[in-house]
This record gives C-alpha cells, sequence and structure tokens, in this order.
C-alpha cells in the first residue's frame, strides 16, 4: 500500500488534483469534505458557538467568518475543535483501506498539523498568489478572508522541503493532468 498525501496552499488546486490524481487508482480522503460534514451538524455548531462565543443562528458560517476576521485567535481555536476530529476520520479511513494499493488524502494542513509521517508520497500543489486569490473570490470568499487564511499557512517554501514532488498549477486542466499522471506512473 502507498499512501499519498495532498497538500498546498489556499485555493491552489488541491480538490482538483487530487480528484484526478486518484481517479480509479484508489479511494481518495478529503479533509475539506469531513470538515463540510461537520459544519452541516447542528451539535458540532451548537459546540463552535459556545467555546467560540458567538451567534448560532441561520447565519453560522457567516458569523464564524465575521469572529475569524475581528479576532485571529478565533482560527486557532477552532483548528484545536476541528483538526482531531478530521485526523480520527484520516485514521477510520486508512484502517478501513488498509488493503488497497493506493490511498490518496488531500490534507490542506497537512504540513502545519505535522502529519507527514504518515504519508509514503507527499506532493505539494503550488500556484501563484494572484491565480489563487482569483479562485478564492471565485468562489465566493472575500479580500480579507483570503488575506488571514493564507498569512495563517506555513510559506510554501518551508512546506516544501517536507514534500516529495511539487506540482505548480498555473496553467490549463490538461497540464495538471500530465503532471499529475508523471507522478504516479513513478510508483505504479
Amino acid at each position: 500500500m502507498t499512501i499519498i498525501g495532498l497538500t498546498g496552499s489556499l485555493a491552489s488546486g488541491k480538490t482538483t488534483a487530487s480528484k484526478i490524481i486518484a481517479d480509479n487508482k484508489g479511494p481518495l480522503f478529503s479533509a475539506d469534505k469531513v470538515v463540510k460534514k461537520l459544519y452541516n451538524q447542528k451539535k458540532f455548531k451548537r459546540i463552535l458557538s459556545k467555546k467560540l462565543k458567538f451567534r448560532n443562528d441561520k447565519n453560522f458560517k457567516k458569523n464564524l467568518k465575521n469572529e475569524i476576521l475581528k479576532k485571529k485567535e478565533i482560527l486557532k481555536k477552532l483548528e484545536k475543535i476541528i483538526h482531531p476530529l478530521v485526523r480520527k476520520e484520516m485514521f477510520i479511513f486508512l484502517k478501513k483501506n488498509q488493503k488497497k494499493n493506493f490511498l490518496f488524502l488531500e490534507i490542506p494542513l497537512l504540513i502545519e498539523s505535522k502529519l507527514a509521517k504518515y504519508f509514503d508520497v507527499i506532493i505539494f500543489i503550488k500556484s501563484n498568489k494572484n491565480l489563487r486569490f482569483k479562485r478564492f473570490m471565485l468562489r465566493g470568499g472575500s479580500p480579507d478572508l483570503f488575506s488571514v487564511l493564507d498569512n495563517h499557512q506555513i510559506k510554501d517554501s518551508k512546506k516544501m522541503k517536507f514534500c516529495d514532488h511539487i506540482v505548480v498549477n498555473n496553467k490549463s486542466l490538461s497540464v495538471l493532468k500530465r503532471k499529475l499522471s508523471n507522478i504516479i506512473y513513478l510508483y505504479e
């Protein structure tokens, strides 16, 4: 079994890259999907709003984003709540799929969360900041939130030192596919 992790900075194209590289090769775990499921749970929202001291109403996500923008320490508190839950799901995924040849895990904060030791191969998806900003805005983000989240991550140059492959994702989808095929070919 080869465990392959995909990581990269905010809006670098990790989700697209992970779907491409995992296609017909093995199961894919997405930390972002786990987080999205958590945010859909009423109990989780209640816990967050209580621990982070903000209103839990129909504008939950908007309220949370506003709190993050007002108080930078909220993001660290949020991560302390969410990361253990995501890590638990990651281990369940690894155990459930231990007989597969390849396992793919898309984890945005793989390096920041000190998870590198669990992977045989780590691929870093890199994009220039202007392009990442455009992608983030197209998904409904705000310039202020981009700045806060981007500055919260370790710089690309430091993260890349922990990675086996760096894929620059500034061009077309076909270029990205070709680069990822060349990498997975090394392990087949």
